[in-house]
């Protein structure tokens, strides 16, 4: 910083205080908005979990369980629901999933349906099409959107509309790894046990067939709170790491700048005491 001036130096500093500040308090709401994603992450799990199990069990002991929702559509488009955030500042959480539903959508005829702000903007410039764009503010989309959605997505689906559905989100793994995920909802497919085992069979009234199908459009609506709590969790986590690696930043930047400011400082008067003792 040679020919900065000691004042244009002390202007720095304060310019980086007050951005750390601001650093300092976006990571403390983040850590706060965390904890309150964690419990909804942990809460969403029991029943998501509970209803797949369900599923499985009616696939694994009705051999010849017949569903529009096993049967791959001949026709239609594919469609993906991708989950972001509404704002940046939150390290390479937002390119990660856009860039993972990308990569599903290229080369197919597809459409999307965005959540969250930088979703919506993402696919708009790419002038992919939009299934809706109704959920645009990830803040405010609730469970109730969730199973919303899922009945709009089951009803395009029987009607051959849509041919396959994804969902792209981010799996909270830990407060330091959160990592970009993609899921197929539909059609669905049937799993066997590893070892072969069919699982003892269940009486369902009226029918397994009826079952399967009334749990079907609630399967995917839990499936889509699951993987919305999953991306909150994720996202907070993310722009809490970046925050504290800004702040970290500026602190260094804050004590880089005031040693060359005591240096410059100290130059200065060295050249002032030189100058009066060349002129006694």
């Amino acid at each position: 910083m040679a020919g900065v001036s000691t004042k244009e130096i002390k202007n720095r500093i304060r310019s980086m205080e007050s951005t750390k500040q601001i650093t300092k308090a976006m990571e403390m709401v983040a850590a706060s908005k965390l904890r309150r994603a964690q419990a909804q992450v942990l809460n969403s799990r029991p029943y998501f979990e509970i209803l797949y199990k369900t599923i499985q069990n009616i696939t694994a002991t009705n051999r010849e369980l017949s569903s529009p929702y096993l049967l791959p559509q001949p026709e239609g488009t594919v469609l993906c629901i991708v989950i972001a955030g509404d704002r940046g500042l939150a390290g390479g959480y937002n390119s990660n999933v856009l860039k993972a539903a990308q990569e599903q959508l290229e080369g197919k005829d597809a459409q999307v349906l965005p959540i969250g702000k930088k979703a919506v903007e993402f696919f708009r410039t790419r002038k992919i099409p939009a299934f809706t764009e109704s959920y645009a503010d990830a803040s405010d989309v609730s469970i109730g959107d969730c199973f919303s959605i899922s009945k709009q997505v089951c009803k395009a689906f029987l009607s051959g509309k849509i041919r396959s559905v994804y969902v792209a989100y981010t799996n909270f793994e830990s407060m330091l790894s959160q990592s970009p995920a993609l899921m197929q909802l539909l059609p669905l497919t049937a799993q066997q046990e590893p070892d072969g085992h069919v699982p003892a069979g269940i009486e369902y009234e009226p029918s397994s067939e009826e079952v399967f199908q009334a749990i079907i459009p609630e399967y995917l609506g839990g499936v889509l709170y699951g993987a919305l709590c999953e991306s909150r969790a994720s996202e907070q986590a993310a722009r809490r790491t970046a925050m504290d690696n800004a702040t970290q930043n500026a602190e260094e930047m804050i004590s880089d700048l005031s040693l060359k400011f005591n240096r410059a400082r100290q130059a200065a008067i060295t050249q002032e005491i030189t100058e009066i003792v060349a002129g006694s």
